[in-house]
């Protein structure tokens, strides 16, 4: 399986702007720019896109985990903070946190830990970035 997504980037980085396009139209010559990154500018930015896409995967990897468990989540609420920071002599992401809040029924508090820790560990978006990846997770 193949998924593609297209950037299109005109003018120089402060003054120039881009779009971005997934292959699925949803996201269809979305606005990005420096503002939309580094101050509070309209758009979308890479860091926002790798955020939505970290929390929308491991959502899905922790309702698979909890499922072949044998539990079925009410709901699964995952938000991840992306952390851009200037690193040798340009910018790295260097953290991601993921907040988890969920409900479950029928899980003890210690089941519910080690099923969303293995979620953020094999989570396929988890696995191809390289930050330190932090977590904190509760039932609802």
């Amino acid at each position: 399986m193949k998924r593609t997504a297209n950037a299109q980037w005109k003018g120089s980085i402060k003054e120039g702007s881009g779009v971005v396009s997934t292959q699925s139209g949803i996201l269809d010559k979305t606005q990005y720019s420096f503002k939309s990154r580094f101050e509070d500018g309209k758009g979308t930015n890479p860091e926002e896109l790798i955020g939505a896409a970290h929390a929308g995967c491991y959502a899905m990897a922790f309702s698979l985990m909890l499922g072949e468990a044998g539990y079925e989540p009410d709901n699964i609420d995952a938000k991840a903070e992306v952390s851009l920071v200037e690193q040798d002599g340009g910018f790295a992401i260097d953290k991601i946190h993921l907040t988890v809040k969920a409900s479950i029924p029928d899980i003890s508090e210690d089941k519910f830990q080690e099923l969303a820790n293995n979620a953020k560990e094999g989570c396929p978006v988890s696995k191809v970035l390289n930050a330190d990846i932090s977590m904190n997770a509760s039932l609802s």
